[in-house]
């Protein structure tokens, strides 16, 4: 019983970290929305890899569908991406210069935490059966 309870809490984990990095990474691509140059053409990059690649990272728990996987994590970027839209133009005005800088420091931090949370999901040892 306590194996299916752990199997299904890991099922519900299933890439969510990662959710957390792809969501700043929108944040951040979207308050440069307006200006195009390299450092957006290489996010944009990134943000694509990252809506796809997790999915292909080794984990324990059985997968879901690809199609309805990405579904979900392209509505979480195209919100993200409004979001940074809404906060370069309406917020950016009223908050001080200071927060401009804040989802750039969060996205940094929470790619910190998924790194380290996938290697650990990596290398974690594994008792011979």
């Amino acid at each position: 019983m306590r194996d299916t309870v752990g199997k299904l809490s890991i099922d519900r984990r299933f890439a969510v970290d990662t959710s957390f990095v792809l969501f700043l990474l929108a944040v951040d691509i979207g308050q440069s929305a307006l200006s195009v140059g390299m450092d957006t053409v290489f996010s944009a990059a990134t943000l694509g890899m990252l809506l796809v690649i997790p999915y292909f990272m080794p984990t324990e728990s059985p997968k879901p569908g690809f199609s309805g996987w990405l579904a979900g994590r392209t509505v979480l970027a195209l919100f993200g991406l409004g979001l940074g839209i809404m906060f370069h133009q309406a917020l950016g005005a009223v908050l001080p210069e200071m927060f401009r800088y804040l989802p750039m420091t969060l996205l940094i931090v929470s790619a910190a935490v998924s790194c380290y949370l996938q290697f650990c999901a990596m290398i974690r040892f594994r008792l011979a059966r």
